[in-house]
């Protein structure tokens, strides 16, 4: 049987609302008969149609869209055994730069001049009565902010969107978004009161680890109109102005993403249309129009929404002498709490603080949190209420509790990230790398909140550029990242300085540096740029987040390669060489103590990110069909890659200075002369044998350590490293109870306490750092062996590399065409069995242990042979499309 399983518009299967001109229209099909291929395919939207057999990000070329409408989309598809099969969803334009009937408005007469803190939240209110004579067909709010803003309709929230309007680059970019709120208002002539509460967050709140604020607006403002059509086709538009009332009162008295939330039950209003809160009056006064000092440009929503999604209750309490309760969730996570405090007394104070580990004494380490309270103060109301916070997020494992007995409160930990489908798996015969598996998942999902920040717990959460531009291909396995990061990087667009640098944080939002510098660029936490981009295409297969980022990266690398030319001669032309204090270099790497030598190692890091990115800008070239940038871009990788080996070994295979990642990447880059790779190989076996297979690489390194090895016929090494459970490694993490990928391979030591003092980072660790479970990447495309070898697995190969005595390992990704998967089970007799699922639209190249080749069609496919070797086939390039070259 054949069937259309899936159909997106914008990369969303139902609920989009859009601003694009030409939204871009997928589908994947699915078929119970082996090789099945799509014969002709049909897309339609309203009046316009097209036949074609692309499915993926088909861009709708019809009539200009109206706003405010809702377009049917419909897909037909017939396969080659004559089946046929259809499928259909809607979308809906937003605004589409229709001007706002609302305006600013604000209250005025707040005056907010303190430093390193956020300002008092807002309240705004409205009055609505719908015409008594007349029946709602549609009611839609749209609406925006600078701050965060939380809408309610006669008390009911209108969403359950965390952080809206979302976390951009405001002066450049905002985001608006569309609520159906057609249920939610009175009709028949009865008023309905909406209210709306603003917080700082990142636009007007303390934000950075400097704590600054005010950096897009002096205070809070608010943009909304709500829409209703009548059956009878007439259409009202309530907009905010100064017929608007704004108040400072409230329950939530403050709210800051790093300090936490301070609400009031016992000032809830009600009705939310009161005067009075608990015998006091409100101040309610009108709202005063407000003209932002910058002009971004206001578009629907193009974001993985976050929402709440895992729920964890507590796996123990323990009641310390001083009457703090303590909370154990088993898994560190980002989120929040949600409290069920029952038999309250009135003005009963509730305090929650949050925490990644215990003190050896058993209560919470919030030393390394820095400057952030992360807490919450909770005042009761009388009788049995439920709380958690709107205005604000953690990062923690541990909670402790204040104020409150145990056999009076219920706790939850409620799980906040970006909505994104979780289409990745992995799973094997060893226990260690299945936790170290779930660590990998959990420190992406607590990283992924909006942007992709480097950690949730501490005076940080920013979007560091280094992190996703090593962890990209990982995420893009396990989550689908395309509404995400095409989000993130319109900011990344926006951001670069009119030199070509990418600051090391996006948004900056406060942190200058290197913004201030134009021509600044950093090695590795630019790239992501490039590397981003190229992630997302080879996962998801539209080349558009290609072409709107193909003149950054070309700005980018001129960037590099200026301060590479800036000194010297010949080879040195092509030697990243500025002064180590304008690089992260080696960053974290544990065979080194202090942060100044990693960023000694800037000149090779550098360098070798120069022939990655320009390698990489080659291959994009080739994408898009710009061959003369193709030919320069790979003879630059070319040079710079002569330059490397020329100054940094001695032509000989052998690094001057020695250390592992400067081995590493230029074995995974393909840098080193063939007859030079062998040697070169052998010198970087020793060096991690001398270190007793332990890991000694930093950020740059980390992803590619275990490629480097496997891929020149040491997969015994890698193996051996992979599985090595003594510090540094993965395994000593999982060992020491992690259950999220840390900042620092040291951060507990056998003892489970934290030995990390002042070395200069500022007493820099995190227990959740996604950045060195970018090792995912090798678990899934060489343990288990799935790899695509063109963008979206149109084209893949499944060659699973068999070792470290593991039986058993198995992998699936949802590709733009239905799910691949591979799963491999190794027999007493020294035979191994693989069964590989091909989706419609797809081929597969399976490579068995024994060097047997097959190529497969759709379907789900068994294969078996004897193992020769636990050493793979010498390395060798596999061009199989002309988009991608996969090593």
């Amino acid at each position: 049987m054949l069937n259309v399983s899936r159909v997106t518009v914008e990369n969303m299967e139902q609920g989009c609302v859009t601003d694009e001109r030409n939204p871009r229209i997928s589908y994947a099909v699915h078929s119970d008969l082996a090789d099945t291929t799509i014969q002709d395919a049909h897309i339609s939207v309203a009046d316009w149609s097209t036949s074609t057999l692309e499915q993926v990000a088909v861009p709708y070329e019809g009539a200009e869209l109206q706003p405010f409408t809702t377009y049917p989309v419909r897909v037909d598809v017939t396969d080659n055994y004559g089946q046929q099969a259809s499928a259909e969803t809607s979308f809906e334009t937003g605004r589409m730069n229709t001007p706002w009937q609302g305006q600013w408005i604000t209250d005025s007469s707040y005056r907010f001049t303190e430093k390193k803190v956020s300002p008092r939240p807002m309240v705004f209110r409205r009055t609505v009565r719908v015409v008594r004579d007349k029946t709602i067909a549609q009611a839609r709010l749209y609406a925006t902010a600078m701050g965060l803003y939380d809408f309610t309709i006669n008390g009911q929230r209108v969403s359950d969107y965390y952080f809206a309007p979302g976390f951009t680059s405001y002066k450049t970019n905002l985001q608006y978004q569309t609520y159906d709120v057609t249920d939610l208002l009175s009709q028949g002539g009865t008023e309905s009161t909406v209210l709306a509460t603003v917080t700082g967050g990142w636009a007007v709140g303390s934000f950075v680890f400097t704590r600054v604020n005010r950096v897009s607006a002096k205070r809070q403002a608010l943009l909304a109109e709500l829409r209703i059509t009548y059956t009878d086709g007439s259409v009202d538009v309530i907009g905010t102005d100064s017929s608007w009332q704004v108040a400072l009162d409230g329950p939530v008295k403050a709210a800051d993403l790093y300090d936490g939330e301070v609400y009031d039950a016992r000032e809830q209003l009600t009705s939310y249309a009161e005067n009075t809160i608990s015998g006091r009056t409100v101040a309610w006064h009108r709202a005063s129009a407000e003209k932002l000092a910058i002009k971004p440009n206001i578009q629907a929503d193009y974001s993985a929404r976050v929402r709440e999604h895992e729920v964890f209750t507590p796996i123990s309490v323990k009641r310390r002498d001083n009457g703090e309760l303590i909370y154990d969730f088993g898994q560190n996570f980002a989120g929040v709490v949600r409290l069920r405090i029952k038999q309250a007394r009135v003005g009963q104070v509730v305090t929650v603080k949050h925490a990644e580990i215990l003190n050896p004494d058993g209560s919470l380490n919030t030393t390394f949190l820095r400057t952030a309270k992360a807490q919450i103060t909770y005042t009761c109301r009388e009788g049995d209420q439920e709380y958690q916070p709107r205005f604000t997020y953690m990062g923690f494992r541990y909670i402790s509790v204040h104020g409150v007995e145990a056999d009076h409160i219920d706790v939850q930990g409620v799980a906040l990230y970006s909505d994104m489908d979780e289409i990745g798996s992995f799973s094997c015969s060893h226990d260690g790398l299945n936790r170290l598996h779930s660590n990998i998942m959990w420190g992406a999902k607590s990283n992924l909140v909006d942007i992709p920040t480097d950690c949730p717990q501490r005076d940080e959460r920013m979007g560091w550029t280094g992190d996703i531009a090593v962890f990209g291909p990982t995420a893009c396995f396990n989550f689908d990242m395309s509404r995400f990061l095409d989000k993130w990087l319109r900011d990344v667009k926006a951001e670069q300085t009119r030199g070509g640098g990418i600051p090391n944080t996006v948004p900056v939002q406060g942190y200058g540096f290197p913004a201030t510098m134009p021509k600044m660029a950093i090695d590795w936490w630019g790239d992501a740029c490039v590397l981003v981009p190229w992630a997302v295409y080879c996962s998801s297969g539209d080349k558009q987040i290609l072409r709107n980022m193909y003149a950054t990266m070309k700005k980018y690398v001129k960037a590099c390669l200026f301060w590479a030319k800036l000194w010297g001669r010949g080879d040195q032309r092509y030697i990243w060489n500025t002064p180590s204090v304008l690089h992260f270099g080696d960053w974290v790497a544990p065979d080194v103590p202090q942060m100044s030598q990693w960023q000694a190692r800037s000149p090779w890091t550098a360098t070798a990110s120069l022939n990655n990115t320009s390698r990489t800008l080659a291959r994009i070239a080739q994408v898009l069909g710009e061959s003369e940038d193709a030919t320069y871009y790979n003879q630059l990788a070319d040079r710079v890659a002569q330059a490397y080996i020329n100054v940094f070994t001695d032509g000989q295979g052998k690094l001057k200075n020695e250390f592992q990642t400067g081995y590493v990447l230029p074995l995974y880059l393909n840098m080193f002369p063939r007859e030079q790779r062998e040697v070169a190989v052998n010198n970087f076996v020793k060096l991690v044998e001398s270190n007793d297979y332990k890991i000694g690489t930093g950020f740059p390194g980390t992803p590619y350590i275990l490629f480097a090895l496997a891929d020149n016929s040491r997969a015994d090494v890698a193996y051996r490293m992979l599985l090595n459970d003594t510090c540094p490694s993965w395994l000593y993490e999982v060992k020491q109870g992690a259950t999220t990928i840390w900042e620092r391979w040291d951060g507990l030591d056998e003892n489970g306490e934290c030995p990390i003092g002042d070395d200069g980072t500022d007493i820099m660790i995190s227990y959740n750092h996604y950045a060195s479970g970018a090792v995912g990447a090798f678990l899934y495309s060489r343990v288990a062996g799935l790899e695509a070898t063109s963008a979206g697995y149109k084209t893949f190969r499944v060659k699973p590399l068999i070792g470290g005595g593991l039986t058993h390992a198995q992998a699936s990704t949802r590709t733009p065409y239905g799910t691949a998967t591979s799963s491999w089970t190794l027999h007493a007799d020294n035979t191994v069995t693989l069964s590989v699922t091909v989706p419609v639209g797809t081929t597969a190249q399976v490579v068995m242990p024994d060097g047997t080749s097959y190529q497969v069609g759709s379907g789900t496919h068994s294969f078996t042979s004897p193992v020769s070797s636990l050493s793979p086939a010498p390395q060798t390039e596999v061009k199989v499309a002309t988009d991608m070259e996969v090593r």
